[in-house]
């Protein structure tokens, strides 16, 4: 487990590293230099660089844990990339729901191989669903992850690139909203964050601005209308 400045979790976790872009938002991908940086500090499991590869010695890491965390699952790749294996995926599912202490948050792009593979994977209360929705383009990846069994469903737009109106939030608990960083970041409107708001306030989802991002996202910081927005889902106690 590493430790994270990921503000919306508390570790990550990652079965696998690496990936390949399919879409605009991979565009300025944070993890393919953080992995070319990794790499040439000699640091094993990154030995590959941004080349997708399954870690299956990190399976058992989640069972040393003592104290209960919330833990993004492949902050470094691609959970349901089309490389990995479905027996991995489930192996991977197996972990999560033999650790019911943590919540696990699990992030795609591939909304196509996510609902493939859904009916194929045991959906433990403590896994958190999310789909990356960067732009209007791909709102469609909503209604996949809508049809999984995952207690909670969540969207990550971050890098916000458009405005994305009208969207069902029909059975969506929650939403993550950020501005892209970097050295040519790609700007984001503040309207565009607040037909967003607007639109979970309307359907009773949690809101969490995450950062406007920029050159200097420390600087530009996370603030909208003078106030941090950070709400978490509302999930009712498991029995």
């Amino acid at each position: 487990m590493a430790q994270t400045k990921i503000e919306w979790t508390e570790a990550t976790w990652n079965p696998t590293t690496g990936c390949s872009k399919i879409s605009t938002g991979c565009k300025h991908c944070y993890a393919e230099p953080m992995s070319r940086r990794l790499q040439a500090m000699g640091v094993e499991k990154y030995r590959n660089n941004f080349e997708l590869t399954v870690h299956e010695d990190t399976l058992r890491i989640p069972y040393t844990w003592t104290k209960g965390k919330m833990v993004f699952v492949n902050s470094m790749s691609d959970l349901f990339h089309e490389e990995i294996p479905l027996e991995f995926i489930q192996k991977v599912f197996e972990v999560m729901r033999d650790n019911p202490q943590h919540v696990f948050q699990v992030l795609t792009k591939r909304a196509d191989i996510l609902y493939k593979y859904s009916k194929s994977l045991f959906w433990p209360h403590n896994i958190w669903m999310g789909m990356s929705i960067e732009n209007e383009k791909v709102v469609d990846r909503i209604d996949f992850l809508r049809q999984t069994d995952a207690r909670v469903k969540f969207l990550s737009c971050e890098p916000l690139l458009s405005e994305i109106p009208n969207m069902d939030l029909s059975n969506i608990d929650w939403i993550i909203v950020g501005g892209e960083s970097g050295r040519k970041p790609r700007p984001m409107k503040k309207q565009w964050v607040e037909s967003i708001k607007l639109q979970c306030e309307m359907a009773d989802v949690a809101f969490y601005f995450k950062q406007w991002g920029g050159i200097n996202k420390k600087k530009s910081g996370r603030e909208l209308d003078g106030r941090i927005y950070d709400e978490m889902p509302i999930i009712e106690e498991h029995s």
